[in-house]
């Protein structure tokens, strides 16, 4: 069938271990992201074709958020695809509309724009089922929540499906792929590329020299675009974070527990938060959290004394003496924090200062997404501005009071 084509020689080194994932049908997920000339959408391009030519009952689909953009992108992704795996002479290509058919079966991949909700939602196929589904610039499409219904579309009649990614990440983390790509799930896999992976010969000579050229010109640049690095926009105010699974062998080994307490009930959630603070290495490690809106005091103590019933003393914020004092009736050790005028400054500043926060996003989502998101806001030039902002930082505000011992023992005047 067509030419023999080695695809060692189609594939970058660093997609190895993706290709046998998918071969091995491992996962059902694959978010590709990576830098500039890092291949990943030729990959994606591959893996469909061969994918499709091994199974009879396999469709595919490429999806943009805007479907302008498909005859240029996808489209003539997987026509390269096809040329490059030498089997030209078993496909059909046609424009208008865009469709890709292997004749031998009669399969097909088709191109849909998700600016045509109406249009996708009526996508039908004559034998077979979407097994390949492909989201080029992921980036561009509203958020989980539209991937989400678009997959229940097209996810159906098969048992096998392989689902592709493909996106440079962008500059904030607060970006919901940047997000979603932090969330561990057991059919998911998430791979990173960067041109450095790929053969110079493939990228040419002056790919190359204007890479370089950016990074002596503008490094930060450089590691966005080329490295796919999450830079950030500048105003990120936790440049510290590192999400990462905290073990329970190493919750077993904590000795110096933190907790703290923000309240809330009708909009705002009541958050207990407990972490472990390495003093001599300053590393704070969040590991348990309790994030609830419309939560009474009494239910709020019983689940305390649930998942921490040898609990030490909580610092709550001071602000609501009588809840203090109704947690202690309930059996919990609380007391209030004791604050001065610049104690959110310099609270959110000692945070900052630390070495490193780790956060376990499975354990702790709503603190991850917090310390992550936290930015400070601009003014009407485009500024950012001095202060920090006082919204969507319960689970910041609770990490503050669980530290305060620990920021007085400094001796701090903002504490007399």
């Amino acid at each position: 069938m067509g030419k023999t084509v080695r695809l060692s020689n189609l594939i970058a080194p660093s997609f190895y271990g993706i290709h046998n994932d998918i071969k091995n049908s491992r996962y059902t997920h694959y978010w590709l992201k990576g830098g500039r000339g890092s291949t990943k959408s030729s990959f994606a391009a591959i893996q469909i074709i061969l994918g499709m030519m091994k199974d009879p009952a396999a469709n595919g689909i490429a999806l943009r958020k805007v479907g302008l953009y498909l005859k240029d992108s996808v489209f003539e992704q997987l026509k390269w695809a096809v040329d490059v795996l030498g089997v030209s002479n078993y496909w059909e290509v046609k424009i208008s509309p865009m469709e890709l058919t292997y004749v031998t079966t009669g399969q097909k991949i088709l191109f849909r724009g998700a600016d045509k909700p109406r249009k996708i939602k009526s996508t039908k196929l004559s034998k077979g089922y979407f097994k390949y589904i492909w989201y080029e610039e992921t980036d561009e499409f509203n958020g989980m929540e539209e991937v989400r219904t678009l997959n229940q579309s097209f996810m159906r009649g098969g048992e096998e499906f392989v689902v592709f990614y493909t996106f440079n990440p962008p500059k904030s983390v607060k970006s919901w792929v940047n997000e979603e790509v932090l969330i561990e799930q057991p059919d998911k896999k998430v791979h990173h590329s960067t041109y450095l992976t790929v053969p110079k010969q493939w990228l040419g000579e002056q790919f190359l020299i204007e890479a370089e050229h950016l990074k002596a010109a503008n490094e930060n640049a450089y590691k966005h675009e080329y490295l796919g690095e999450v830079t950030g926009t500048g105003g990120e105010v936790f440049a510290n974070v590192k999400i990462r699974k905290i073990s329970d062998e190493e919750i077993r080994s904590f000795d110096h527990v933190k907790r703290g307490v923000d309240w809330g009930y009708a909009v705002d959630p009541f958050v207990y938060l407990r972490s472990h603070f390495d003093k001599t290495r300053r590393r704070l490690f969040i590991f348990d959290e309790i994030y609830k809106v419309g939560l009474s005091n009494r239910k709020a103590a019983e689940m305390i004394k649930a998942r921490d019933p040898n609990h030490q003393t909580i610092i709550a914020d001071s602000a609501e003496p009588k809840s203090i004092a109704e947690m202690r009736t309930y059996g919990i050790r609380m007391k209030g924090a004791v604050k001065g005028p610049d104690s959110v400054d310099y609270g959110i500043k000692f945070l900052q200062d630390l070495e490193e926060i780790a956060i376990d996003i499975d354990r702790c989502p709503n603190a991850a997404r917090e310390f992550l998101n936290y930015e400070l806001e601009k003014d009407k030039d485009g500024n950012f501005k001095a202060e920090f902002p006082d919204k969507e930082n319960h689970c910041i505000d609770a990490a503050r009071y669980s530290l305060e011992d620990d920021m007085r023992g400094g001796g701090l005047k903002i504490f007399k």
